[in-house]
Protein backbone atom coordinates (compact mmCIF):
# COMPACT_ATOMS: atom_id res chain seq x y z
CA UNK A 1 0.00 0.00 0.00
CA UNK A 2 2.73 2.36 0.83
CA UNK A 3 4.32 1.76 -2.71
CA UNK A 4 1.04 2.66 -4.27
CA UNK A 5 0.77 5.91 -2.31
CA UNK A 6 4.22 6.45 -3.31
CA UNK A 7 3.65 5.75 -6.98
CA UNK A 8 0.72 7.85 -6.73
CA UNK A 9 2.94 10.79 -5.20
CA UNK A 10 5.74 10.74 -8.17
CA UNK A 11 3.10 10.51 -10.89
CA UNK A 12 1.22 13.85 -9.43
CA UNK A 13 4.34 15.31 -8.84
CA UNK A 14 5.06 14.79 -12.45
CA UNK A 15 2.44 15.97 -13.91
CA UNK A 16 2.24 19.27 -12.29
CA UNK A 17 5.69 19.43 -13.14
CA UNK A 18 4.68 19.53 -16.68
CA UNK A 19 1.87 21.49 -16.18
CA UNK A 20 3.77 23.85 -14.92
CA UNK A 21 6.31 24.21 -17.39
CA UNK A 22 4.01 24.00 -20.35
CA UNK A 23 2.87 27.16 -18.62
CA UNK A 24 5.78 28.88 -18.61
CA UNK A 25 6.21 31.89 -21.02
CA UNK A 26 8.60 30.75 -24.03
CA UNK A 27 12.03 31.16 -23.38
CA UNK A 28 13.17 34.47 -25.61
CA UNK A 29 16.21 35.17 -27.30
CA UNK A 30 18.98 37.63 -25.88
CA UNK A 31 18.71 41.25 -26.69
CA UNK A 32 20.90 41.36 -29.86
CA UNK A 33 24.35 43.53 -28.58
CA UNK A 34 24.44 47.17 -30.03
CA UNK A 35 27.66 46.93 -32.39
CA UNK A 36 28.75 44.53 -35.56
CA UNK A 37 32.34 42.95 -35.04
CA UNK A 38 33.36 43.48 -38.13
CA UNK A 39 32.86 46.81 -38.06
CA UNK A 40 34.29 47.57 -34.96
CA UNK A 41 37.18 46.08 -36.37
CA UNK A 42 37.33 48.85 -39.18
CA UNK A 43 37.20 51.20 -36.68
CA UNK A 44 40.24 53.45 -37.00
CA UNK A 45 42.51 54.93 -34.53
CA UNK A 46 42.21 58.26 -33.13
CA UNK A 47 44.92 60.82 -34.62
CA UNK A 48 47.99 61.44 -32.29
CA UNK A 49 46.73 65.03 -31.64
CA UNK A 50 47.85 66.61 -28.74
CA UNK A 51 45.04 65.79 -26.37
CA UNK A 52 45.04 62.31 -27.39
CA UNK A 53 48.48 62.24 -26.29
CA UNK A 54 47.29 64.12 -22.93
CA UNK A 55 44.21 61.30 -22.67
CA UNK A 56 46.88 58.42 -23.52
CA UNK A 57 49.00 59.18 -20.28
CA UNK A 58 45.07 60.04 -18.15
CA UNK A 59 45.74 57.95 -14.63
CA UNK A 60 42.03 56.50 -14.13
CA UNK A 61 42.73 58.07 -10.12
CA UNK A 62 43.09 61.65 -11.24
CA UNK A 63 38.84 61.20 -11.50
CA UNK A 64 38.76 59.00 -8.65
CA UNK A 65 36.29 60.12 -5.69
CA UNK A 66 34.91 58.81 -2.69
CA UNK A 67 31.36 57.59 -2.80
CA UNK A 68 29.45 59.86 -0.07
CA UNK A 69 30.80 58.67 3.58
CA UNK A 70 28.12 56.65 5.38
CA UNK A 71 30.15 56.83 8.70
CA UNK A 72 30.43 53.46 8.98
CA UNK A 73 33.33 51.33 10.74
CA UNK A 74 32.73 48.98 6.97
CA UNK A 75 30.93 49.19 3.62
CA UNK A 76 30.97 46.71 1.13
CA UNK A 77 29.62 45.46 -2.31
CA UNK A 78 28.49 48.33 -4.25
CA UNK A 79 27.10 48.31 -7.42
CA UNK A 80 25.76 51.68 -10.00
CA UNK A 81 23.24 52.06 -12.41
CA UNK A 82 22.73 55.07 -14.66
CA UNK A 83 19.87 57.17 -13.96
CA UNK A 84 17.48 58.50 -17.21
CA UNK A 85 18.96 62.20 -16.73
CA UNK A 86 22.50 61.09 -16.94
CA UNK A 87 23.28 60.51 -13.38
CA UNK A 88 24.46 57.81 -11.98
CA UNK A 89 22.83 55.96 -8.24
CA UNK A 90 24.98 54.09 -6.49
CA UNK A 91 23.97 50.89 -3.74
CA UNK A 92 26.56 49.17 -0.99
CA UNK A 93 25.78 48.05 2.49
CA UNK A 94 26.84 49.34 5.46
CA UNK A 95 27.57 48.67 9.15
CA UNK A 96 29.84 47.79 12.11
CA UNK A 97 30.91 44.54 10.06
CA UNK A 98 29.89 42.62 7.17
CA UNK A 99 27.20 40.56 8.33
CA UNK A 100 25.96 42.31 11.40
CA UNK A 101 22.70 43.35 13.13
CA UNK A 102 23.26 47.12 12.05
CA UNK A 103 23.95 46.70 8.24
CA UNK A 104 22.16 48.70 5.75
CA UNK A 105 21.59 48.86 2.06
CA UNK A 106 22.47 52.69 1.42
CA UNK A 107 22.38 54.72 -1.87
CA UNK A 108 23.78 58.06 -3.14
CA UNK A 109 23.34 60.13 -6.47
CA UNK A 110 26.49 61.16 -8.71
CA UNK A 111 25.79 64.35 -10.26
CA UNK A 112 27.60 63.80 -13.72
CA UNK A 113 28.05 67.72 -14.79
CA UNK A 114 29.25 68.21 -11.00
CA UNK A 115 31.00 65.54 -9.67
CA UNK A 116 29.35 65.71 -6.62
CA UNK A 117 28.30 62.73 -5.32
CA UNK A 118 24.83 63.05 -2.96
CA UNK A 119 24.27 62.67 1.00
CA UNK A 120 23.69 58.58 1.63
CA UNK A 121 20.41 57.61 2.17
CA UNK A 122 18.64 54.36 3.78
CA UNK A 123 17.24 52.26 1.39
CA UNK A 124 16.48 48.81 3.20
CA UNK A 125 17.77 48.07 6.84
CA UNK A 126 17.10 44.56 8.50
CA UNK A 127 13.74 46.03 10.57
CA UNK A 128 11.99 47.32 7.20
CA UNK A 129 12.47 43.89 5.41
CA UNK A 130 11.47 42.27 8.50
CA UNK A 131 8.37 43.68 7.78
CA UNK A 132 7.80 43.87 4.26
CA UNK A 133 8.71 40.47 4.13
CA UNK A 134 6.95 39.17 7.01
CA UNK A 135 10.13 36.70 8.21
CA UNK A 136 12.85 37.38 10.31
CA UNK A 137 16.10 38.75 9.12
CA UNK A 138 19.49 38.34 10.42
CA UNK A 139 21.25 40.00 7.87
CA UNK A 140 21.29 41.93 4.83
CA UNK A 141 24.24 42.31 1.42
CA UNK A 142 24.80 42.40 -2.26
CA UNK A 143 22.56 45.24 -3.33
CA UNK A 144 22.41 44.73 -7.27
CA UNK A 145 19.99 47.25 -9.55
CA UNK A 146 18.10 46.76 -12.85
CA UNK A 147 15.56 48.39 -14.95
CA UNK A 148 12.82 46.15 -14.55
CA UNK A 149 10.48 44.75 -17.78
CA UNK A 150 7.72 48.15 -17.24
CA UNK A 151 10.50 50.87 -17.13
CA UNK A 152 11.04 51.01 -13.00
CA UNK A 153 14.18 50.89 -11.25
CA UNK A 154 14.14 47.28 -8.95
CA UNK A 155 17.12 46.62 -6.28
CA UNK A 156 17.91 43.04 -5.72
CA UNK A 157 19.42 42.48 -2.21
CA UNK A 158 20.21 39.74 -0.24
CA UNK A 159 18.67 38.50 3.12
CA UNK A 160 19.58 35.83 5.59
CA UNK A 161 17.03 34.48 7.86
CA UNK A 162 19.31 32.03 9.21
CA UNK A 163 22.77 30.78 9.29
CA UNK A 164 25.32 32.62 7.55
CA UNK A 165 25.43 33.49 3.17
CA UNK A 166 24.51 29.94 2.30
CA UNK A 167 21.26 30.30 4.10
CA UNK A 168 20.66 33.12 1.88
CA UNK A 169 17.65 34.45 -0.64
CA UNK A 170 16.34 37.02 -2.78
CA UNK A 171 14.74 40.14 -2.34
CA UNK A 172 13.86 42.71 -3.95
CA UNK A 173 12.47 46.60 -3.96
CA UNK A 174 10.96 48.95 -6.71
CA UNK A 175 11.14 52.59 -7.39
CA UNK A 176 8.59 54.55 -9.38
CA UNK A 177 11.26 57.57 -9.35
CA UNK A 178 14.66 56.44 -9.95
CA UNK A 179 15.64 55.32 -6.35
CA UNK A 180 13.66 58.17 -4.09
CA UNK A 181 11.25 56.05 -2.73
CA UNK A 182 10.95 52.28 -2.37
CA UNK A 183 8.21 49.82 -2.36
CA UNK A 184 7.79 47.35 -0.35
CA UNK A 185 9.88 44.51 -0.23
CA UNK A 186 9.14 40.92 -2.42
CA UNK A 187 11.12 37.61 -2.04
CA UNK A 188 11.91 35.70 -4.53
CA UNK A 189 10.75 32.36 -4.79
CA UNK A 190 13.93 30.26 -6.69
CA UNK A 191 13.42 27.09 -4.87
CA UNK A 192 9.83 25.33 -4.16
CA UNK A 193 11.12 23.74 -1.00
CA UNK A 194 13.30 25.63 1.01
CA UNK A 195 14.33 28.58 -0.75
CA UNK A 196 17.25 28.81 0.74
CA UNK A 197 20.99 29.64 -0.83
CA UNK A 198 20.19 32.11 -3.80
CA UNK A 199 22.47 35.11 -3.89
CA UNK A 200 23.31 37.97 -6.14
CA UNK A 201 26.16 40.05 -7.20
CA UNK A 202 26.57 40.73 -10.99
CA UNK A 203 24.04 42.66 -13.35
CA UNK A 204 21.18 41.41 -14.63
CA UNK A 205 20.58 40.84 -18.76
CA UNK A 206 17.87 41.64 -20.75
CA UNK A 207 16.09 38.95 -23.08
CA UNK A 208 14.28 40.78 -26.48
CA UNK A 209 10.91 40.18 -24.65
CA UNK A 210 11.72 42.72 -22.39
CA UNK A 211 11.92 39.78 -19.54
CA UNK A 212 15.19 39.95 -17.31
CA UNK A 213 18.37 37.53 -16.61
CA UNK A 214 19.13 37.16 -13.32
CA UNK A 215 22.93 35.49 -12.67
CA UNK A 216 22.90 34.24 -9.24
CA UNK A 217 24.76 31.91 -7.39
CA UNK A 218 24.74 28.95 -4.63
CA UNK A 219 26.67 28.14 -1.92
CA UNK A 220 24.50 25.33 0.30
CA UNK A 221 25.29 22.25 -1.37
CA UNK A 222 28.36 22.89 -3.95
CA UNK A 223 28.98 26.08 -4.95
CA UNK A 224 27.67 27.32 -8.71
CA UNK A 225 26.45 29.28 -10.65
CA UNK A 226 22.53 30.15 -11.86
CA UNK A 227 20.71 31.90 -14.10
CA UNK A 228 17.10 33.24 -13.07
CA UNK A 229 14.91 34.05 -15.93
CA UNK A 230 11.93 36.81 -14.08
CA UNK A 231 9.20 37.87 -15.29
CA UNK A 232 8.39 41.49 -13.09
CA UNK A 233 9.14 40.31 -10.01
CA UNK A 234 8.62 36.59 -10.53
CA UNK A 235 10.89 33.93 -10.97
CA UNK A 236 9.55 31.29 -14.11
CA UNK A 237 12.72 29.76 -14.93
CA UNK A 238 16.23 28.71 -13.31
CA UNK A 239 19.05 27.01 -15.34
CA UNK A 240 22.28 26.06 -13.51
CA UNK A 241 25.43 27.47 -15.19
CA UNK A 242 28.31 25.92 -13.62
CA UNK A 243 28.00 22.07 -12.20
CA UNK A 244 29.35 21.93 -8.73
CA UNK A 245 33.32 23.31 -9.88
CA UNK A 246 33.39 25.51 -7.04
CA UNK A 247 32.33 29.01 -8.96
CA UNK A 248 30.48 32.30 -7.92
CA UNK A 249 29.34 34.96 -9.07
CA UNK A 250 28.42 34.73 -12.64
CA UNK A 251 29.47 37.75 -15.00
CA UNK A 252 27.50 37.34 -18.28
CA UNK A 253 28.64 38.54 -21.57
CA UNK A 254 25.81 38.83 -24.30
CA UNK A 255 27.96 37.91 -28.16
CA UNK A 256 24.69 37.28 -30.15
CA UNK A 257 20.45 36.59 -29.54
CA UNK A 258 21.69 33.06 -28.37
CA UNK A 259 25.22 32.94 -27.65
CA UNK A 260 26.57 34.22 -24.11
CA UNK A 261 29.78 33.39 -22.13
CA UNK A 262 30.17 33.71 -18.27
CA UNK A 263 33.13 34.09 -15.73
CA UNK A 264 33.14 33.18 -12.25
CA UNK A 265 34.46 33.68 -9.38
CA UNK A 266 36.39 30.76 -8.55
CA UNK A 267 36.09 29.29 -5.14
CA UNK A 268 38.14 26.07 -5.93
CA UNK A 269 39.46 24.40 -2.30
CA UNK A 270 42.27 22.57 -4.87
CA UNK A 271 43.41 23.24 -8.11
CA UNK A 272 44.34 26.33 -10.21
CA UNK A 273 43.04 29.90 -9.25
CA UNK A 274 42.22 30.78 -12.57
CA UNK A 275 38.40 32.32 -13.60
CA UNK A 276 36.06 29.55 -14.21
CA UNK A 277 33.58 30.04 -17.57
CA UNK A 278 30.63 28.58 -19.33
CA UNK A 279 29.27 28.96 -22.22
CA UNK A 280 25.45 29.44 -23.72
CA UNK A 281 24.34 28.69 -27.26
CA UNK A 282 20.35 28.97 -26.37
CA UNK A 283 20.14 32.40 -24.98
CA UNK A 284 20.58 30.74 -21.59
CA UNK A 285 18.40 27.84 -21.54
CA UNK A 286 21.54 25.50 -21.32
CA UNK A 287 25.51 25.94 -20.47
CA UNK A 288 28.20 24.30 -20.80
CA UNK A 289 31.68 24.05 -19.26
CA UNK A 290 34.30 26.09 -21.12
CA UNK A 291 38.03 26.16 -20.59
CA UNK A 292 38.95 28.60 -17.68
CA UNK A 293 40.22 32.28 -18.92
CA UNK A 294 43.91 32.05 -18.15
CA UNK A 295 43.71 34.81 -15.43
CA UNK A 296 44.55 34.96 -11.80
CA UNK A 297 41.71 34.74 -9.29
CA UNK A 298 42.22 34.44 -5.40
CA UNK A 299 38.21 33.39 -4.79
CA UNK A 300 37.59 37.32 -5.41
CA UNK A 301 34.97 39.00 -7.04
CA UNK A 302 35.33 40.18 -10.96
CA UNK A 303 33.28 42.99 -12.76
CA UNK A 304 33.03 43.50 -16.59
CA UNK A 305 30.97 45.59 -18.96
CA UNK A 306 30.83 45.89 -23.13
CA UNK A 307 31.10 48.99 -24.37
CA UNK A 308 28.85 50.60 -26.87
CA UNK A 309 31.45 49.46 -29.70
CA UNK A 310 31.90 45.84 -28.56
CA UNK A 311 35.42 46.47 -26.17
CA UNK A 312 35.17 44.61 -23.07
CA UNK A 313 36.52 46.08 -19.76
CA UNK A 314 37.13 43.49 -17.26
CA UNK A 315 37.96 44.61 -13.12
CA UNK A 316 39.85 42.16 -10.96
CA UNK A 317 42.51 41.18 -8.62
CA UNK A 318 44.64 39.74 -10.73
CA UNK A 319 46.12 37.75 -8.00
CA UNK A 320 46.61 33.98 -6.75
CA UNK A 321 46.46 35.10 -3.65
CA UNK A 322 45.03 38.38 -1.71
CA UNK A 323 42.86 41.61 -2.87
CA UNK A 324 45.73 43.82 -2.25
CA UNK A 325 46.05 45.02 -6.39
CA UNK A 326 43.12 45.65 -8.48
CA UNK A 327 43.86 46.01 -12.75
CA UNK A 328 41.54 46.69 -15.86
CA UNK A 329 41.83 44.81 -18.93
CA UNK A 330 40.47 45.30 -21.89
CA UNK A 331 39.31 42.69 -25.03
CA UNK A 332 38.43 43.94 -28.54
CA UNK A 333 36.06 42.40 -30.87
CA UNK A 334 37.92 40.69 -33.62
CA UNK A 335 35.99 38.60 -36.83
CA UNK A 336 36.60 35.20 -35.33
CA UNK A 337 35.86 36.22 -31.64
CA UNK A 338 37.83 38.18 -29.42
CA UNK A 339 41.43 39.34 -28.57
CA UNK A 340 42.95 37.93 -25.67
CA UNK A 341 42.74 40.20 -22.38
CA UNK A 342 45.45 42.53 -22.15
CA UNK A 343 46.58 45.03 -19.16
CA UNK A 344 45.56 48.53 -19.65
CA UNK A 345 45.61 49.74 -16.44
CA UNK A 346 46.38 49.31 -12.58
CA UNK A 347 44.02 50.61 -10.70
CA UNK A 348 45.09 49.63 -7.15
CA UNK A 349 48.65 48.21 -5.89
CA UNK A 350 49.99 47.38 -2.60
CA UNK A 351 52.14 44.67 -3.42
CA UNK A 352 55.56 46.63 -2.06
CA UNK A 353 54.34 46.88 1.43
CA UNK A 354 54.55 44.46 3.77
CA UNK A 355 51.57 42.02 4.23
CA UNK A 356 50.26 43.57 7.98
CA UNK A 357 50.22 46.78 5.96
CA UNK A 358 48.43 46.18 2.87
CA UNK A 359 44.88 47.00 2.14
CA UNK A 360 41.88 45.44 0.49
CA UNK A 361 40.16 46.43 -2.85
CA UNK A 362 37.59 44.31 -3.48
CA UNK A 363 33.73 43.42 -5.31
CA UNK A 364 34.29 45.29 -8.20
CA UNK A 365 31.26 46.49 -10.45
CA UNK A 366 31.62 48.24 -13.83
CA UNK A 367 28.38 50.01 -15.54
CA UNK A 368 28.57 52.31 -19.02
CA UNK A 369 26.76 55.10 -19.51
CA UNK A 370 25.28 56.45 -22.94
CA UNK A 371 28.13 58.95 -23.93
CA UNK A 372 30.54 55.59 -23.75
CA UNK A 373 32.15 56.59 -20.32
CA UNK A 374 32.62 53.24 -17.87
CA UNK A 375 32.18 54.05 -14.31
CA UNK A 376 33.69 51.76 -11.50
CA UNK A 377 32.81 51.60 -7.99
CA UNK A 378 34.70 49.06 -5.60
CA UNK A 379 35.77 48.67 -1.82
CA UNK A 380 38.80 50.33 -0.74
CA UNK A 381 39.72 48.72 2.37
CA UNK A 382 36.72 48.11 4.15
CA UNK A 383 36.35 51.56 4.75
CA UNK A 384 34.87 53.32 1.81
CA UNK A 385 33.36 53.37 -1.42
CA UNK A 386 35.79 54.44 -4.20
CA UNK A 387 34.13 55.53 -7.55
CA UNK A 388 36.74 56.17 -10.94
CA UNK A 389 35.43 57.34 -13.85
CA UNK A 390 37.19 55.76 -17.26
CA UNK A 391 36.20 58.61 -20.19
CA UNK A 392 35.11 57.15 -23.98
CA UNK A 393 37.71 58.90 -25.29
CA UNK A 394 40.69 57.53 -23.18
CA UNK A 395 39.49 54.11 -23.67
CA UNK A 396 39.28 54.36 -27.37
CA UNK A 397 43.04 55.53 -27.31
CA UNK A 398 43.65 52.30 -25.01
CA UNK A 399 42.29 50.22 -27.57
CA UNK A 400 44.08 51.70 -30.26
CA UNK A 401 47.01 51.34 -28.53
CA UNK A 402 46.41 47.36 -28.47
CA UNK A 403 45.83 46.59 -31.97
CA UNK A 404 48.79 45.32 -34.16
CA UNK A 405 50.73 47.87 -36.36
Amino acid sequence: MKRIFSLMALLVAAASAIFYLKGLPAWSEFRPPLFEVSAAGREKAPTNSAANLLLSKFDPQETGAWVANSMAASVHAASLIPLSDGNLRAFWFAGSREGAEDVVILSSMLNTKTGNWSEPTVVMDRITAEKGLSRYIAKLGNPVPAWDTDGRLRLFFVTVSIGGWAGSSISSIVSNDEGINWERPNRLITSPFLNLSSLVKSPAIRFADGRLGLPSYHELLGKFGEFLRLDAHRVIDKRRMSSGRASLQPLVFIESTEQATAFFRQARSAGPAQIPSSITHSAGYWWEQAIDLMLPNPNSAITGVQLPDGTRLLVLNDLAVGRHRLVLLMATPQETGYSAWRLISVLEDDSNLPMAERREFSYPFLTVTSNGDAHLVYTWDRKKIRHLRLPAEWLKIRRSDLRPS
